[in-house]
């Protein structure tokens, strides 16, 4: 049976993947998948980028708002409906553009996890994922399949965090945080990079300039894992701007359509 086609844009945080996804859909006729650990979350909007309601409206989205965040949600749950989301896309013959930095969630889907059963020991560091002990089995890439990698030097990323985050502040994160915290005050989703550290401002540990910075490193010492992660699978094209990315897919669906 032939694996229905999917394309997929990863990248460290604020390497411009939504941006870029957005357009892609818009110029393809296609609909995104969001593959990231946080926007799966209800109520947890500014902190995590998540797409605006404007860019929603231009473009449909997936898997955005699944759960609230006192609720479980894991990597296999994400697979399987990320799985349905592709289905449904295709047979309505639009194109399905996964996108995301969350590099578990995305190799879940490409590469066809077998998850242990329910019940395995949890990581007492991340209960959100197995035990380092468990063993989890994965197929070779799925075909068909596209994964394209947005490149963007250290200098420029930082850049683009620290205009983000400012942004975010700007625009209520505190609030956001504040809020969420009451309501969800064992969430382990709270955790999130700029969730922590505003945080510590919101509980008189840091000014909110120190929690700004914070608010940074995290972010960069993210990007720096995400990285990590995807330069391991070696499936992934690097893309420098949007042009490239725009003739890699084209070409790729071409391809398949013939």
């Amino acid at each position: 049976m032939v694996s229905r086609p999917l394309i997929v844009i990863v990248g460290p945080t604020a390497s411009g993947k939504t941006t870029l996804a957005i357009e892609l859909a818009r110029r393809l006729d296609g609909e995104i998948i969001c593959a990231d650990s946080r926007t799966v979350y209800k109520g947890m909007d500014i902190g995590t980028a998540k797409p605006t309601e404007e860019e929603q409206l231009f473009v449909p989205h997936h898997l955005l708002d699944v759960v609230d965040p006192g609720e479980r949600f894991t990597v296999a749950d994400f697979k399987r409906l990320a799985n349905e989301a592709i289905i449904d896309i295709i047979g309505r013959g639009k194109v399905p553009i996964m996108v995301g930095g969350s590099g578990l969630y995305i190799d879940a889907v490409l590469f066809d996890y077998k998850f242990a059963p329910v019940g395995t020991p949890r990581d007492n560091q991340n209960p959100r994922h197995l035990s380092k002990s468990i063993l989890v089995s994965k197929e070779k890439l799925r075909r068909n399949t596209l994964i394209v990698g947005i490149c963007v030097s250290r200098e420029i990323l930082m850049q683009r965090i620290i205009s983000r985050v400012n942004q975010m502040i700007d625009n209520g994160l505190c609030n956001e945080v504040s809020k969420l915290r009451a309501e969800y005050p064992y969430s382990k989703a709270l955790d999130a990079p700029g969730y922590r550290a505003i945080a510590e401002y919101l509980e008189g540990k840091l000014s909110i300039n120190d929690a700004r910075d914070l608010f940074v490193k995290n972010d960069l010492r993210l990007a720096k894992k995400q990285m990590t992660w995807f330069k391991r699978n070696k499936s992934i094209q690097w893309i420098t701007n949007r042009e490239a990315a725009v003739e890699l897919i084209t070409t790729f669906l071409n391809k398949i359509s013939n």
